[in-house]
């Protein structure tokens, strides 16, 4: 078994007293976690291991959860003879750099779920903007969005997007109808290097060339609130467009999405991956995007 696949320690301790306590709420008292916590950690526990450890609603162990029990407490009678101060309790930190529209339209609404499951590890996510040489210092774990070819790192897909034109109720009222992609023409494009207009052109047969006049935006976020002001027509990933769209701030013009050609992907230098708390973020992560 490599270091990679060896369980966190708070996934046995948690298996160790749902199996002796049998009761949810009174394993998360114990270990003074929530209860959403208790269930995640036992179903990692079991992702890892590759087998159910517990058979029942009322948490009877299966055969192999029997077998996995004892050496679970044979291991961790073992830590408990050497106490060292790298095994005192503490808070382990993970340091987490993120673009500034990916952070607010996607990984914070669900942030809450990974500090309830993981409430031992401190988090900070710093700001970070390649296009613009903004690099967050000496991150453990760095979502990027780009073409995916990254030599100096491992990395892993985390979402695809498809962009559509998005404009302020007002604007479309004011400019419209937009029935067809041809009704666009003379309007004023919202511009982003991280978003060319070419993209969706070409997938609608518009032979124009890339947009060189009307504001221009280095951040999404930026873009968005540009066109909820009323300023023009942006092109914008629907997932990261999503809070907008949702409060009306912004609407479709058509129903003509198209793929965009960058990703979101999340990046670590090699071995990173052996700290527990980065897998278990990594593993998160990947999950709760999806």
């Amino acid at each position: 078994m490599t270091a990679a696949r060896i369980p966190p320690i708070q996934c046995l301790l948690t298996f160790e007293a749902l199996a002796r306590l049998r009761s949810v709420t009174q394993t998360s008292e114990e270990l003074c976690v929530t209860p959403s916590a208790v269930s995640h950690r036992v179903k990692q526990l079991e992702q890892i291991i590759g087998t159910k450890l517990f058979g029942r609603a009322d948490f009877s162990l299966t055969t192999e959860g029997i077998e996995y029990l004892a050496h679970v407490r044979e291991g961790l009678a073992m830590l408990e003879k050497f106490p060292t101060s790298a095994m005192a309790p503490g808070k382990r930190k993970l340091r987490l750099a993120v673009t500034p529209t990916f952070a607010r339209s996607i990984l914070l609404p669900r942030l809450r779920q990974f500090t309830d499951a993981y409430p031992e590890i401190d988090l900070t996510l710093q700001v970070s903007i390649p296009l613009l040489d903004v690099v967050a210092e000496d991150a453990d774990l760095i979502i990027r969005f780009g073409s995916g070819r990254y030599a100096d790192m491992e990395h892993v897909c985390l979402i695809k997007d498809e962009v559509t034109p998005l404009a302020s109720p007002a604007y479309v009222r004011e400019h419209g109808p937009f029935v067809v992609p041809q009704d666009l023409e003379g309007e004023s494009f919202l511009r982003s290097p991280l978003e060319p207009w070419r993209t969706w052109f070409a997938a609608n047969q518009l032979d124009w060339p890339e947009p060189v006049d009307g504001s221009q935006f280095n951040d999404i976020g930026l873009l968005c609130d540009g066109a909820a002001a009323g300023m023009g027509v942006a092109l914008v990933r629907l997932k990261l467009g999503a809070p907008w769209l949702e409060d009306g701030s912004l609407v479709r013009l058509y129903d003509l999405n198209v793929p965009s050609p960058h990703a979101h992907y999340l990046c670590w230098r090699t071995g990173m991956m052996d700290r527990w708390e980065c897998a278990a973020f990594a593993e998160w992560l990947k999950k709760s995007v999806l």
